[in-house]
């Protein structure tokens, strides 16, 4: 066994330097009551080399007992939560770990609220892409608030109104992040999902009468994916989901989602479109 006392010294020119020890991965701790954006979230998130996802969150107690045994960097957190809601964590949350709020609520209370409580930033669900919200993470915590349009707004409007209560104009600070994209990847296994039906979808297919977020919800329905199941993976609300569908039947000229999903996966004769 060689003396390392006895070792040849290290030629700066000749030897090469050892290897730096990889950074250490950006902790983050989901908190929603939703299961399926939960596990959306985790699967994005921790598709990237510099993100872990360390633990998972039903409501706000939990989600303050988890950054307390994980001490998470960064806290998404939804507001509306069973039990302890994340306006009523977030005071516990913000000494443990930065929390970036991610929700549907949009009200400006609520948005007033979360800033005041120590909130990082206000994401709202369906005013971001997936990409948009990694950013968000990484640049939370290191001290660069990201807000979407309608939280924005009502930060704007609040400070509005001061202005005018106290006759004069506060200076707005630029706001990070004005994101207008809908996020609509999240769903943990959709790469599994469409696996199956992308390959149908060739290249040389005459594009649908569609819109983009019609031949994506067409898409989801032709997984088998139910309204609800669809509302969460996109984002937005089942009734927005439904006036979807109907404009899809209308345009596939389908009464059922069978026939609709036949027609789009060019199963069935007449299912050839022009460009739309």
């Amino acid at each position: 066994m060689p003396d390392p006392a006895h070792e040849p010294p290290r030629h700066p020119l000749v030897d090469p330097p050892p290897p730096a020890a990889a950074p250490r991965p950006l902790r983050v701790l989901v908190a929603d009551d939703n299961p399926v954006v939960r596990a959306g979230l985790t699967a994005l998130l921790s598709g990237r080399e510099d993100i872990a996802v360390v633990a998972e969150a039903a409501d706000g107690r939990v989600a303050v007992e988890a950054a307390r045994d994980h001490r998470p960097d960064v806290v998404l957190l939804d507001v509306r939560m069973p039990g302890v809601d994340g306006i009523s964590a977030l005071p516990h949350l913000v000494r443990l770990a930065t929390v970036l709020m991610l929700t549907y609520s949009r009200e400006s209370g609520i948005v007033e609220e979360a800033l005041r409580r120590g909130a990082a930033g206000y994401l709202v669900h369906g005013e971001f892409t997936a990409e948009e919200l990694v950013a968000a993470v990484r640049d939370v915590r290191a001290g660069r608030a990201h807000l979407t349009p309608s939280a924005a707004t009502a930060v704007l409007g609040h400070l509005r109104s001061n202005a005018t209560a106290n006759d004069h104009i506060p200076q707005l600070g630029p706001i990070s992040g004005t994101f207008t994209e809908p996020l609509s990847q999240l769903q943990p296994s959709m790469e599994e999902l469409t696996s199956g039906w992308e390959s149908a979808r060739a290249a040389d297919r005459p594009q649908p009468l569609l819109s983009g977020r019609e031949a994506e919800i067409m898409d989801l329905i032709a997984t088998g994916m139910t309204n609800q199941q669809i509302a969460a993976a996109c984002f937005i609300s089942e009734k927005t989901v439904k006036n979807h569908i109907n404009r899809i039947f209308a345009k596939l000229h389908s009464t059922s989602r069978a026939q609709a999903a036949a027609k789009w996966l060019g199963v069935t004769p007449g299912s050839r479109r022009g460009p739309g």
